[in-house]
Order: structure tokens, then sequence, then C-alpha cells
């Protein structure tokens, strides 16, 4: 090309920043040891960063810790409010909500297990952040009670307890997927391979139909 018309440089695309970095790191690490398991020079070692840098970033483990789990959060938050408005039947939309959980655990190995040990590990967040991820939780909850509760309203499912039947979704969607190398003895095969996820999908989806449905009248 001319003067007038240089030959472009190509376009490089954008890698992951040292923040996304640092939470890919460490949510692997919390996954693996929990919370009290892992340091932050672990973290900082992992990612190729020094301490310092690290610090910009998350000036504390708890911090970190926080931030790891909100992303998670936030993430399957708006993966489920992306099927939220179809204009579906309750058992419908429960199905959708099933497919997109079940997808999520399956391409992120790291979530289940990292979210079934704050079960225990709770106590370590303070009040503030602790109300600001319960809120994210709540509200992706909130939209499952609902759709049970609008199903039961319409006697399209019968009259279930909301809250027990939201402790067995979470049961044979989280722990199933947190279960590691048991569930893969159990199963005779990895949990996380495709043939099982569609499995696991299929078994919740005949809860639904066989433990939710309502009777035709």
């Amino acid at each position: 090309m001319s003067a007038d018309n240089p030959t472009p440089k190509p376009v490089t695309k954008a890698g992951p920043s040292s923040r996304a970095k640092i939470l890919d790191s460490a949510e692997a690490l919390f996954a693996a040891r929990g919370f009290s398991g892992v340091g932050l020079r672990e973290v900082a070692q992992k990612v190729g960063l020094g301490k310092s840098s690290l610090f910009h970033h998350f000036p504390t483990k708890l911090s970190l810790y926080v931030a790891v789990l909100e992303r998670i959060l936030t993430r399957m938050d708006e993966r489920l409010e992306a099927v939220q408005e179809r204009p579906e039947s309750a058992l419908a939309k429960l199905r959708n909500w099933v497919d997109v959980v079940v997808d999520t655990l399956a391409e992120n190995p790291t979530y289940a297990p990292l979210l079934l040990r704050t079960l225990f590990e709770g106590d370590v967040v303070d009040r503030k952040d602790r109300a600001h991820l319960n809120g994210i939780l709540e509200r992706i909850l909130s939209r499952v009670a609902r759709a049970l509760k609008e199903g039961i309203a319409a006697g399209e499912i019968r009259p279930v307890s909301v809250p027990h039947t939201l402790q067995t979704l979470i049961g044979m969607s989280v722990y199933h997927f947190a279960s590691g190398e048991f569930g893969d003895d159990l199963l005779q095969h990895p949990v996380y391979s495709a043939a099982e996820v569609r499995r696991r999908k299929q078994h919740i989806f005949l809860f639904l139909e066989h433990g939710l449905a309502a009777e035709p009248a």
C-alpha cells in the first residue's frame, strides 16, 4: 500500500483483565480448599502478580472471597433473568430454569463446590457483605418461588411446600455437581460428562413432571 494508505495493523483481542485472572484463580482455589485453606500469596503466585498488585484489586482475602461469590451468583442471576419473561406456564418456566442452572454448573466445575462450602463458611463474611450476597441469592430463589406459587394458584402444580421444594431443587442441582469423586463412583461415570449432565437434567425434569404437576381434573 502507499504511504497515504498504510497497511492497517491487525487488531489484537484483549485478554482477560488482571482482576478477572485473579478472580478465576481464587475461585479455583477457594472451591478446592475453602476460605481458610487459601492465602493471598498463593493466589498472587498463581496469577503471576506481586502481592502489591493483588492488594491493588483486593486489599484483603475476605474482599476477594466476597468478589468471587458475587461473580458466581450474579452470572447465575443474569442467565436466569434472560429466560424469565417468556410467556410460558409455571412448569415450563421451572424447566427452563433447571436447564440454565444445570448448564451453568456443568460449564463451571468450581461453582457447585464453592457454593456448597459457603454453607459451612458463611460466618467468615461480615454482615454487610452477607446481606449483599443474600440479596442476589434471594432474587434468584424468588423467581423460582414465584413460579411455584403461580403454578399452585393456577392448579398446574399441586399444593407443595415452596421452601421444601426450593431445598429439593437446590440439592438436586448444586449438591450433585459438588459431589466430586463420591458422585463419580456412585454414578459409575464422571458427573461432569456430557452424558451425565443430560441425565441429570432429565432426572430433574421427571421430578417436575411427576413430583410437582397436579393430577388432571
